[in-house]
């Protein structure tokens, strides 16, 4: 069975819980680091709202039914349909998609190997 590693990311009062592919749940911290030090500059009027990774951990367990586990997956699944559906003009939107991608490759391809293995 594959380590797995958890990001914790919070959007205001909200916490949002992604379960990552150990080696692959950096990246997700730093691209949200990223995101979040870039997405200031955006000037289009659909900019996405992001949470902040707050935290990473090896081992976690939900206490509260209003909380759910996201695959790390989905996760950037979702981040790369919001990004690209920004119409922007002024600042290069292409390098921020293009490391969404670049991780979102990364992971379709962790999750193919997976199924693999199991079959």
């Amino acid at each position: 069975m594959p380590k797995m590693r958890y990001v914790i990311l919070q959007y205001k009062q909200e916490l949002q819980f992604v379960e990552m592919p150990e080696e692959y749940a950096y990246q997700l911290s730093a691209l949200n680091l990223r995101l979040n030090k870039e997405i200031d500059k955006l000037t289009a009027d659909n900019v996405p709202d992001l949470p902040l990774a707050v935290a990473e951990c090896d081992a976690l367990e939900l206490l509260r039914e209003e909380h759910s586990l996201q695959s790390g997956l989905d996760y950037i699944n979702l981040l790369e349909g919001a990004f690209a559906a920004v119409q922007e003009e002024h600042y290069p939107l292409i390098s921020l998609l293009t490391e969404i991608r670049a991780l979102q490759a990364q992971l379709e391809q962790w999750y193919e190997e997976e199924e693999e293995n199991v079959l």
